[in-house]
């Protein structure tokens, strides 16, 4: 009996073969919504426990879908293979590496030694992961259709490096911070150019690449805090990244959240960078202290969480049903 239970349990779920590497999104816009709390509570007085709580949930989500994920791997390594090599799959696996950097800053609240080994990893294996993925596309024969939104993951991934380093002590974190965004920021600008002439020039996406559409805010959002850890200051550089973003994040809004795109793992896309927008308009909030500008950063916040509660709620419903991990 014991036995049957388990086998029918297997069918209702589903198999770890068919986890999606894109479901590590969803550590990346915990972490940030962690991160976002933070700064709340030193522009609202927010209470600190919310974050230290979101924080909490970041790191177990991080090691589930590890554990999980390196299943997959051990059991079905065809499977992991054929996703890292796929032209637009394979862009997700940054997600993993970014999802690293961003649990360091994290966790670095709490233990600073910890912070920077996990801030060392994340580093690494980012850098070795955008080195392979520009490497691959200038094999060339890419087609028009594959210049998605995804491309940028790798890229924004170098970004990053500076958003959760800028305060590392190690002497040659600012020459690793500096060539991080010298490469997010010229990937970035490239792939972004790439990517808008197919949006405009072909036909649309599929429907289930719809989400991944507001990556496309992640470079001017992540580039505006990691330009502003690494120079310490907000100047109007900083100020028009912030900006064009937010000005991106509202075009884009409502391209992106309609009930007619079907839910699916794609849609933890949004999260981190709708959490990166977020915690630059907390922080550019501060700087300005315009009542304004204050609104608007709550209101970020707020939709951040909604979406975030709709997203985790739909995820566990879809894992239950047996719809997330199916063939």
């Amino acid at each position: 009996m014991q036995t049957i239970t388990a086998v029918q349990k297997q069918k209702s779920i589903g198999s770890v073969q068919f986890l999606p590497v894109n479901l590590f999104a969803s550590v990346m816009g915990i972490s940030g919504l962690a991160l976002a709390w933070r700064q709340a509570s030193k522009l609202f007085g927010a209470p600190l426990v919310i974050a230290d709580m979101i924080g909490i949930i970041a790191v177990l989500a991080f090691i589930i879908l590890s554990i999980a994920y390196i299943s997959k791997w051990v059991l079905y390594p065809q499977k992991v293979k054929a996703e890292f090599v796929h032209p637009i799959m394979g862009n997700f696996f940054g997600t993993i590496t970014i999802a690293i950097l961003l649990l360091s800053s994290v966790i670095g609240t709490y233990s600073h030694i910890v912070g920077q080994v996990v801030w060392v990893i994340g580093t690494v294996t980012t850098l070795v992961l955008c080195f392979i993925i520009v490497t691959r596309l200038l094999n060339g024969n890419i087609e028009h259709g594959h210049a998605v939104p995804a491309w940028l993951i790798p890229g924004v991934g170098t970004l990053d490096i500076a958003v959760a380093g800028g305060s590392m002590p190690f002497p040659w974190a600012h020459e690793v911070n500096l060539i991080s965004l010298a490469i997010g920021g010229v990937v970035a600008l490239i792939f972004l150019t790439m990517i808008l002439s197919r949006l405009i020039h072909h036909a649309p996406m599929h429907s289930g690449l719809t989400p991944s559409m507001l990556i496309m805010i992640a470079p001017f959002e992540v580039g505006f805090l990691g330009y502003v850890n690494f120079e310490q200051r907000i100047d109007q550089f900083a100020s028009i990244l912030y900006y064009f973003g937010l000005f991106l994040f509202i075009v884009l809004f409502f391209k992106v959240f309609k009930k007619s795109i079907p839910f699916g793992a794609s849609w933890w896309g949004v999260s981190f960078p709708l959490a990166a927008l977020s915690n630059a308009a907390l922080q550019y909030a501060m700087f300005v202290n315009s009542w304004l500008l204050i609104a608007v950063s709550a209101v970020i916040l707020v939709v951040l969480n909604i979406a975030l509660i709709v997203l985790f709620i739909r995820t566990l419903k879809a894992l239950f049903n047996g719809n997330l991990l199916k063939g």
